[in-house]
């Protein structure tokens, strides 16, 4: 993964309600959710959830289909684990995450 798409997507979270739309998507999970539902449950506006989705959308984070006339989102999971996979590649000079006394760790 390129540090550009990492950044996009942690920019995309790096906002409250963003955040709050993607952790409503990860509980869903495959089943995903429409607009409404998204709408109801996180008390956001529609026109401001459209938004956010689309932010996430942009940073591949959140997946939409078409179910007649539903719309479903969810969660991007291959591009949170893609994210998650860049970021713990290169933490620590590939060392191991534990924590550790900084005076010890080798990439400070």
């Amino acid at each position: 993964m390129e540090s550009d798409a990492v950044i996009k997507a942690l920019s995309a979270l790096a906002q409250a309600s963003r955040l709050q739309i993607f952790r409503a998507l990860v509980v869903a999970g495959d089943t995903g959710m429409s607009p409404g539902e998204l709408a109801e449950q996180l008390q956001v506006l529609p026109n401001t959830l459209s938004f956010h989705l689309k932010e996430l959308m942009n940073a591949g984070l959140v997946t939409q289909q078409r179910d007649g006339r539903r719309l479903i989102y969810r969660a991007g999971f291959a591009q949170m684990n893609a994210v998650m996979g860049y970021l713990t590649a290169n933490c620590c000079q590939g060392q191991s995450c534990e924590l550790q006394d900084v005076t010890q760790c080798a990439a400070c």
